[in-house]
C-alpha cells in the first residue's frame, strides 16, 4: 500500500522553519566578557609606539582648521599653537587625556533596561554606519530611503544580539542634506529604546541632536547622564577640521560621549606599516581626546582607530587582511594603557553582496575585534562594499555572528555544572550521553542555536526550498519587520519632539550640503 506522506513532510518542514525563526534568545544590553584580551605587542613595543606619537605631536604637530576658537583653547591649555598647526609638549596630551577622561562609562538609553556599560571587560555591538547605498535580494542596490533606515532601527531593535541602535546606519538620501539629521535622530528615540548616536555633519546639527536629547530625557538629566555616542573622525593624515571640532565641541559641552576616531587607509593616510599607522593613530586621537577634555574636562570620550589597507594596485580600499588586525590588536592595548575605552571592528568586508568573500572579510575582522577586547564596535552588522553598502541579508547574517561572540566572550563554564564531572561518573564507558539527566537539564542552552546555518540533512534541506543562507537571511528580516512593535513613549514626549523638529525644518531651506 502506497501512502501519500507529502502533506506529513510539509508540516515537519514548516515546524522546523518555525522552530529555527522564533528559536527563543535572552537579550544581553551589552556583553561581558572573562577572557584576557589578546596581545600581539610587547609592553616595550607598546611604549615605543607611545613615545612616537608623542614626538609625533611635538615635533609635526596637528592641524586645528577652521576653528579659532579650537586654537584659543587648546592655547590656553598648554599647547604650542603657530596659526593652525598645534603642537603638543611631550607628555601634554596625555596627561590631559588621563587627567579627567573617565576609564567607563555609562551610555543610558529611553530604556534604562538598555543602558549600556562601555569600557573595561564590556563590548556594545552597534550596527552599520555611513552607507549612501542599501541592498537586498529582491531589489538589488540602490540609494538608502528614510524608510530604509527606519527599517534597520528596527532591525536592531529586536535584534537580541545588537545592543545600540547606531548613528547613519544609512544616507536616507530622499531627505534633504541639511534636515534629515532630524529625522534619523526622530526614528532612534522612536523606533527603538535603545542607546543611540548623533550627527556630525555640522556643528548646528550636533546641537539639534542635544536638543531632541533633552525633550527626550529632560534638560538636567543630560547634566550627568551621557545618553548620545557620536563619531567624530579626524581627517587624517594629521588633521582636524572645523566640522569635527564643532560637532565634538557641542557634545562635550552637553557632557555628551564622543567616538574620536582616525580614519586611516594604510598607504595613502599613513604610512604603510602597522607601527607607523597605530603611533599616527594614538597622536591623532590623543590630540582630538584632550581638546575635548579641555572643553569639558570628564567628557566621556573613547579612542576610536578606523583602519585598513588598499590595494597598491589600485587604490583601493581592502578588507579582511592581516595587517589592519595587527593595528586593531595593538590600538586596543594602547588604549588600555592610556585608560580610555576603545572604538573599533566590526564585520567589514569588500564584497558587493553577502556571499563567500564577505564572510570571511567579515570573520577576519570581526575576531581580532573580540579577541583584542574593543569596548564599542560600530559597523557589526550590515557592511558591504567597502561601507558603500548595507544590506539587509548582510545584516542578518552578522547578527548571527554577533549572537556567536556573546557565547564565545563568556569563555569556559567552570561551575559544577560546567565541569559536568557527576555526569561523567555516572555515564558508564560506551553509553552515550543523550539521555543523560545532565544532557536533559541543559540541551535548551547547552549549545548556540544559529538561525541562519542550515544543520539539516541534505533531504531536509531539499524539502525546506534548497535555500543558501541569504535567501534564510531575507525571510528573516522580512518577517521581523512584520512582527515589529514599537516600544512606548510618552505621548507628551513625542508630540514634542515632532514639534521641534517642524519648526527647525521650516526654519531653512532645503539643501544639499
Amino acid at each position: 500500500m502506497t501512502v501519500d506522506s507529502s502533506p506529513r513532510r510539509a508540516g515537519g518542514r514548516d515546524a522546523r522553519r518555525a522552530a529555527r525563526l522564533h528559536a527563543h534568545v535572552a537579550r544581553q544590553p551589552f556583553l561581558t566578557r572573562t577572557l584576557a584580551p589578546f596581545e600581539v605587542l610587547s609592553e616595550d613595543g607598546l611604549a615605543t609606539l607611545e613615545e612616537n606619537a608623542d614626538t609625533i605631536l611635538q615635533d609635526v604637530g596637528l592641524e586645528f582648521r577652521g576653528d579659532p576658537d579650537a586654537l584659543r583653547i587648546l592655547r590656553d591649555g598648554g599647547a604650542d599653537v603657530d596659526g593652525e598647526r598645534v603642537r603638543f609638549p611631550r607628555g601634554l596630551a596625555r596627561q590631559l587625556v588621563q587627567a579627567t577622561a573617565p576609564r567607563e562609562f555609562t551610555q543610558y538609553a529611553r530604556n534604562e533596561a538598555n543602558s549600556v556599560e562601555i569600557g573595561g571587560m564590556h563590548t556594545v555591538l552597534a550596527p552599520n554606519y555611513g552607507s549612501p547605498f542599501v541592498r537586498d535580494l529582491d531589489r538589488g542596490r540602490r540609494y538608502g530611503t528614510i524608510e530604509d533606515f527606519r527599517n534597520f532601527v528596527k532591525l536592531a531593535y529586536m535584534s537580541p544580539h545588537l545592543h545600540h541602535s547606531g548613528g547613519t546606519i544609512c544616507e536616507p538620501v530622499d531627505v534633504p542634506v541639511n534636515k534629515r539629521h532630524l529625522d534619523m535622530v526622530y526614528s532612534h528615540i522612536r523606533y527603538s529604546d535603545k542607546p543611540f548616536m548623533g550627527s556630525v555633519t555640522a556643528p548646528e546639527r550636533a546641537h539639534d541632536t542635544v536638543e531632541l536629547a533633552r525633550i527626550t530625557f529632560g534638560a538636567d538629566y543630560l547634566e550627568d547622564h551621557p545618553v548620545i555616542l557620536s563619531l567624530i573622525n579626524a581627517n587624517s593624515p594629521l588633521v582636524w577640521d572645523s566640522t569635527m571640532l564643532g560637532a565634538a565641541r557641542a557634545y562635550a559641552e552637553a557632557n555628551q560621549g564622543t567616538l574620536i576616531t582616525p580614519f586611516i587607509l594604510a598607504g595613502a593616510m599613513a604610512p604603510v606599516t602597522a607601527a607607523g599607522v597605530c603611533a599616527q593613530t594614538l597622536a591623532e586621537a590623543m590630540g582630538g581626546m584632550a581638546f575635548v577634555q579641555l572643553v569639558r574636562p570628564g567628557a566621556p570620550v573613547v579612542l576610536g582607530s578606523f583602519a585598513s589597507s588598499i590595494s597598491m594596485q589600485s587604490g583601493a580600499p581592502t578588507f579582511g587582511t592581516p595587517e589592519p588586525a595587527l593595528v586593531l590588536y595593538t590600538m586596543a592595548a594602547l588604549a588600555r594603557r592610556l585608560g580610555v575605552p576603545f572604538r573599533s571592528g566590526g564585520n567589514l568586508c569588500a564584497s558587493k553582496i553577502p556571499d563567500a568573500q564577505a564572510a570571511y572579510e567579515s570573520a577576519a575582522t570581526f575576531v581580532p575585534t573580540i579577541l583584542s577586547g574593543v569596548n564599542f564596535v560600530l559597523h557589526a552588522a550590515g557592511w558591504l562594499e567597502g561601507g558603500l553598502a548595507i544590506g539587509y541579508e548582510k545584516f542578518i547574517l552578522d547578527a548571527d555572528q554577533c549572537g556567536m561572540a556573546a557565547v564565545f566572550v563568556k569563555g569556559v563554564d567552570m561551575s559544577d555544572n560546567g565541569q559536568a564531572l557527576e555526569a561523567i561518573l555516572q555515564n558508564a564507558p560506551g553509553q552515550h550521553y543523550l539521555g543523560s539527566a545532565h544532557t536533559l537539564a541543559n540541551f535548551e542552552s547547552a549549545f548556540y542555536r544559529s538561525e541562519i546555518a542550515d544543520n539539516n540533512s541534505f533531504e531536509q534541506w531539499q524539502e525546506d526550498g534548497s535555500l543558501d543562507a541569504a535567501q534564510r537571511a531575507n525571510r528573516i528580516w522580512k518577517r521581523m519587520l512584520t512582527e515589529y512593535e514599537a516600544p512606548p513613549i510618552d505621548e507628551g514626549v513625542d508630540e514634542a519632539l515632532q514639534e521641534f523638529i517642524a519648526k527647525r525644518k521650516a526654519s531653512m531651506p532645503d539643501s544639499e550640503v
